[in-house]
């Protein structure tokens, strides 16, 4: 892609709008924690401490809206506290000489962009105490009054953390629409195996809600009993539906047995369908007569026979176990001791910090991204100050603010941010020259540009932006400054922040697109370790353990949606493929997604524990182990994988073999095949 169209194509996806749920209720949560914050400090200590409370219980806010799967009134006070703490310093070293300002800058924002370590959350609340510090250089700087904005910043965050406390709204919603989600997802994959038993499925929605159903030893004592169990079934539904419809090794392509499945798939669509609703909204499971009576159906042995059947009855029990889960009051309870447990805060510390110190190596994208924040802050700062305009600290804001480890999201959010706010300065500017506010009608007008940003902030970042703009326009104002001593300013060193930031990444990237071919190799080892993992379960049926194939599907999917995630952000890069074209790279994906799905299959029928070894199980597990491992190694030497010893080994097979075994490890054998022939010259 050229720099013409890669600009082209940033811009335009950073002005774009996009349609989500809104949560007016939340963001009306939010904008009375501020309008509380503000209104107290007008009161009793005046514009500029109100100001300095605005500060926290605006980002708090901020940190509460973000997708984590944290407790929301830990993100506020987690980004209250924090900043409170980047202030002080702030303030402390601001006015007292510019040179030592620029030191604590440049390590205040190294530490604060290593974070991204840890996570997009810790990222943006890091980046954030960053852009605020910036504005603290303007602010009163003794002792004291040092003390009393961070305390009122701090207070800001204690403050919306509390009403999220008082006022909970949907109570474990989030958690409530992941789970919900995944088994939508299901439901959908079910209809489609109905018309193609070979429909791809995106793990992504199961990924999502094993993420959510981690929680924290006090949530795993309150969490609801129906959001408990339901995402285990799921994921155990998965390869059944995918069994079934197969006709390798489920029901024959026609004839009455396929009706039969297709009916089946649409009952257990149905059935996860009315499982997902009730999850989603806590109320009881209303699942349709017709669905119930396809799944008890008495007719369905004389139909279907061997593997079919078993996993036709499997389906059967794993959807009334989900339907039985899902239903609110049904009298199940949640085991704490059973649940997947996330540290606490101070617990996260050591591994944050092993994180970072794992990305402090040549060739990180986070180092690099941790450099390129450092170098603009500073120069922005420099040449802000140097300008004829006043509050330079908006350049590098504008800057940290925008710059994000990758490149399409700072080009989208540098162009955004500028047209946010232009538009947003130019419509607050006048409404005051229209109705000339004084210090409480600044105020008020302040929160509600907060409450339809807090509304719409998922709509887009331009969006955002533009009430975040109105939002300082009116924030100041409420101290008295004019419009014309901050709006020219504000715009063009907006402008600055951002030339900055899309000139950093130009001139030292860190591109997605030259490892594109490592996020694969990743990919195809962990498909073979999965796949051998779970062929050692039908070698060694009573001794197998089935955590081991767990482990190994997780990790599989974490490396199919980070080579996921690498190809979308590469498709926006300004670079030449490589090595690995954009069709070569969809071939490649194909092959490894059909090569996990081949594994599933599997799985969905792993012997029971008192079952015989299936002869040569073992031996092929090893050889595709080996073999996977050695294809990585050629996929990152920008070698075509050869997979002559698994040929051979299934070529060498004269017992017998369970036609699941047979026909799911030919299967495999052509995936690789397939991804041979995708990256061949």
């Amino acid at each position: 892609m050229s720099w013409l169209r890669a600009l082209r194509d940033t811009a335009w996806s950073g002005v774009k709008v996009e349609r989500t749920r809104l949560e007016p209720l939340v963001a009306l949560r939010a904008a009375a924690g501020l309008a509380l914050v503000i209104g107290a400090g007008l009161a009793l200590f005046g514009p500029g401490s109100a100001a300095s409370s605005a500060f926290g219980a605006f980002m708090a806010a901020v940190a509460s809206f973000q997708q984590s799967w944290r407790p929301r009134p830990v993100l506020a006070l987690a980004s209250g506290l924090t900043l409170a703490v980047s202030t002080f310093a702030g303030y402390l070293v601001g006015s007292s000489h510019l040179a030592l300002f620029l030191v604590l800058l440049a390590l205040w924002t190294f530490a604060a962009s290593l974070m991204w370590a840890a996570g997009p959350t810790a990222g943006i609340i890091a980046s954030g105490n960053v852009a605020i510090m910036l504005v603290t250089v303007t602010l009163p700087t003794s002792v004291p009054q040092a003390a009393g904005h961070a305390a009122m910043i701090a207070a800001g965050g204690v403050v919306q953390a509390l009403l999220i406390v008082l006022f909970p709204i949907r109570r474990w919603g989030a958690q409530r629409d992941a789970l919900a989600d995944a088994l939508a997802a299901e439901a959908d994959y079910a209809r489609r195996l109905r018309h193609d038993p070979h429909a791809p499925f995106d793990p992504q929605p199961l990924m999502r809600a094993r993420a959510a159903a981690t929680v924290t030893a006090r949530q795993a004592r309150r969490r609801p009993a129906e959001l408990h169990g339901a995402r285990g079934l799921a994921e155990r539904i998965r390869p059944v539906l995918a069994s079934l419809a197969d006709p390798a090794v489920g029901a024959p392509a026609e004839g009455p047995g396929r009706d039969r499945v297709r009916e089946l798939l649409a009952a257990g669509g149905t059935a996860l369908d009315a499982a997902a609703r009730a999850i989603r909204h806590g109320e009881p499971v209303v699942l349709p007569a017709p669905a119930l009576a396809v799944l008890r159906a008495p007719d369905t042995e004389d139909l279907l026979a061997g593997a079919p059947l078993r996993a036709a009855r499997r389906l059967a029990a794993l959807l009334d176990d989900v339907l039985e889960t899902a239903e609110p009051g049904s009298g199940r309870t949640a085991d704490p001791r059973e649940s997947m447990l996330r540290p606490t805060l101070w617990r996260l510390a050591p591994l944050v910090l092993k994180d970072v110190r794992a990305e402090l190596r040549p060739g990180s994208p986070i180092l690099r991204h941790a450099l390129r924040v450092t170098a603009v802050a500073c120069t922005g700062l420099v040449v802000g100050q140097a300008l004829p305009l006043g509050h330079g600290y908006w350049a590098p804001m504008a800057s940290v603010m925008v710059m994000r480890p990758d490149f399409s999201q700072t080009y989208s959010r540098a162009v955004a941010r500028f047209a946010g706010t232009l538009v947003g300065v130019g419509v607050a500017t006048g409404i005051v020259q229209l109705a000339h506010p004084g210090m409480y009608l600044s105020g008020f007008l302040a929160v509600v540009s907060a409450g339809l940003m807090y509304v719409l902030m998922r709509t887009g970042y331009a969006v955002a932006q533009l009430f975040v703009s109105a939002y300082v326009v009116f924030l100041l104002g409420m101290g008295g400054v004019r419009w014309d001593q901050t709006v020219p300013d504000r715009v063009a060193l907006t402008l600055v922040g951002g030339v900055l930031a899309m000139a950093a990444y130009a001139l030292y990237p860190a591109w997605e697109t030259p490892r594109l071919r490592t996020r694969l190799a990743d990919w195809l080892a962990a498909d073979g370790r999965y796949a051998a993992a779970v062929l050692g379960q039908y070698a060694d049926p009573a001794g197998a353990r089935r955590a081991d194939v767990r482990r190994a599907l997780l990790d599989t999917r974490d490396a199919r949606i980070a080579w996921q995630e690498a190809v979308s952000r590469a498709a926006g890069e300004p670079v030449r493929h490589r090595g690995l074209s954009r069709a070569a790279a969809e071939g490649a994906g194909d092959a490894l997604a059909s090569l996990g799905r081949h594994a599933m299959l599997l799985e969905a029928h792993l012997p029971d524990r008192d079952r015989a070894p299936v002869p040569g199980a073992a031996a092929l597990a090893g050889e595709l182990r080996a073999a996977t491992e050695a294809g990585a190694r050629a996929v990152r030497e920008r070698r075509v994988p050869r997979w002559d010893g698994v040929r051979d080994l299934l070529a060498d097979w004269d017992a017998p073999r369970p036609g699941v075994l047979r026909g799911a490890a030919e299967q495999v054998l052509e995936s690789l095949d397939e991804l041979s022939e995708a990256l061949r010259p």
